[in-house]
């Protein structure tokens, strides 16, 4: 099973240093083979410069980057990602945040899980999940979102708007990803919206999410207006 771990960035030089050899630590403890692509938009700060430092000191087999000219989104890094990692016969294509939210620790069982599941979730709300540094309005604003759109979408799954899963290539495939015009709370909610109407099989995996604690949260008033539309726009589409 070849897995590729898709990280998008955008001036996260603080933490995707520590990221980096921290996954590819817990991979080697658990014997799990991956590589790891990082999709930069241009990152004012000198991530990219940081990631291909770190391919050319130990990683260069396991470490890629690709390169974009400007910021482009969240939702279209993924879409970019899934493609380079599809045109390079990958089995398996994780998603997970720079801002080290995400705990590496988990990746190896998420990852033994599409051996029976088509899409992996790390859910914050399922027994075991739980979200550690945020305040009642982050809470609020992430756990509604879920509610809202699993009651709206009439899908099984609690944590609708976390970014940390794992997609088999059928998955991918089957749901084309060039065809997810989302962004940010919204594309993480399109993209299992679309697997869950395809009949893909689910599996949710409790997480503990810890709020970053370096750089800016890339939470904003569009992303949150986009997610509250966009999921009438999904609804209502055949």
């Amino acid at each position: 099973m070849r897995a590729l771990i898709i990280i998008p960035t955008f001036n996260e030089s603080r933490n995707i240093g520590v990221l980096i050899p921290w996954v590819f630590e817990v991979l080697k403890e658990k014997g799990v083979e991956a590589h790891i692509l990082v999709v930069d938009d241009n990152s004012p700060d000198r991530t990219a410069q940081i990631v291909l430092g770190l391919k050319e000191n130990g990683f260069s087999s396991r470490l890629f980057i690709l390169l974009r000219k400007r910021k482009m989104g969240l939702g279209s890094a993924y879409v970019a990602g899934f493609h380079w990692g599809l045109d390079r016969g990958y089995h398996c294509l994780a998603q997970m945040d720079a801002d080290l939210s995400h705990n590496p620790v988990y990746l190896p069982e998420m990852l033994k899980k599409t051996k029976t599941h088509s899409v992996v979730v790390g859910s914050r709300y399922v027994p075991g999940g739980f979200i550690k540094g945020w305040g009642i309005w982050r809470r609020v604003i992430s756990r509604g979102g879920s509610l809202y759109a699993k009651g709206i979408l009439s899908v099984p799954i609690h944590d609708l708007t976390g970014g940390y899963n794992i997609w088999t290539r059928s998955t991918l495939l089957g749901i084309n990803p060039d065809t997810i015009r989302s962004e940010g709370y919204a594309f993480q909610i399109e993209m299992k919206y679309q697997a869950f109407k395809k009949g893909f099989r689910f599996s949710e995996f409790p997480i503990i999410f810890v709020d970053r604690t370096q750089q800016k949260s890339k939470m904003s008033k569009r992303i949150f207006i986009e997610a509250i539309y966009r999921v009438w726009q999904l609804r209502l589409t055949p």
